[in-house]
């Protein structure tokens, strides 16, 4: 399979960053904006890649949403779609391959760090091949989709408090409790996520992973961390995005917004706007 050249951004020292680009088949547009916000230190990391795989084009985007330091979301941010491009079943069997790269990921960062320090990470991950477009996630970090005009939700956030989620961590041994808000153990207030070594048993990295055909009806996708959603519904990050036809105007837009609702998080944003019809060059 061949790769062909990536776009790839995230914020190094916490000053407000922005981007985008557009696919060369014309099919798509892409921006981000990611900001501290409110908060001391960085956590939140970003990535926006198209490449070219065994003649498709391909497009990656990611974000990722640290706890604990930013430790984990910049390796999950450095290798995560690395490890998806290089799975033998990405093109054939795609979910697997999500699946799978998830798990490596996860895997390959608990063997490299040699701490016991309780660091993590959420991931909201979006891959469109062809006319599909595959929705993952773990943690609180959201993905949400516009389609017909209807904000969509395609992703979960994985809280202990879930009804699913704290039966499986009692099962496994671990417990759900009240510290500020429901967190697992008395500690981390979701209930996957990459990292988090000391907890690994009850925060798994299964992502649960969604399918949605790329059709006339599909307008745009909106991933963001949870200092976004804090403060703004799906309904609303909808509603302002639908008349921003630039996705990096729009990404600025969701954030600038969710920073005068007094957001206390890192925000980060990144918006994918599908464009239909043949020949088909983005908005004019």
């Amino acid at each position: 399979m061949g790769y062909l050249s990536t776009v790839i951004g995230h914020p190094t020292d916490g000053s407000p960053v922005s981007g985008g680009g557009l696919s060369q088949n014309g099919k798509f547009s892409y921006g981000y904006a990611s900001s501290l916000g409110k908060r001391a230190s960085m956590e939140d990391f970003y990535e926006t890649r198209i490449e070219s795989v065994d003649g498709q084009l391909i497009g990656l985007f990611g974000v990722f949403d640290g706890h604990g330091g930013a430790k984990v979301a910049e390796y999950v941010k450095e290798n995560l779609f690395s490890h998806l491009l290089r799975h033998p079943k990405f093109m054939s069997e795609t979910k697997v391959a999500i699946d799978d790269s998830y798990k490596s990921t996860d895997s390959d960062f608990l063997e490299s760090d040699s701490t016991q320090n309780q660091c993590g990470s959420t991931a909201s991950t979006a891959v469109l091949v062809g006319n599909r477009l595959f929705v993952a996630n773990v943690g609180d970090s959201r993905a949400i989709i516009c389609r017909g005009g209807d904000a969509v939700p395609v992703s979960k956030d994985h809280k202990p408090d879930q009804t699913d989620e704290r039966q499986r961590i009692e099962e496994a041994g671990g417990f759900v409790m009240w510290a500020g808000t429901w967190r697992v153990g008395g500690v981390l207030a979701v209930s996957r996520a990459f990292g988090d070594k000391l907890l690994k048993q009850y925060v798994v990295v299964d992502p649960e992973i969604r399918e949605e055909i790329v059709d006339d009806s599909l307008e745009f996708l909106i991933l963001a961390s949870d200092g976004l959603w804090d403060v703004v519904s799906n309904e609303e990050a909808v509603d302002m995005t639908r008349s921003i036809q630039d996705p990096e105007e729009a990404a600025k837009r969701l954030l600038q917004e969710a920073y005068v609702r007094e957001s206390s998080d890192n925000i980060t944003c990144v918006v994918v706007r599908f464009f239909h019809g043949q020949g088909s060059s983005g908005p004019a």
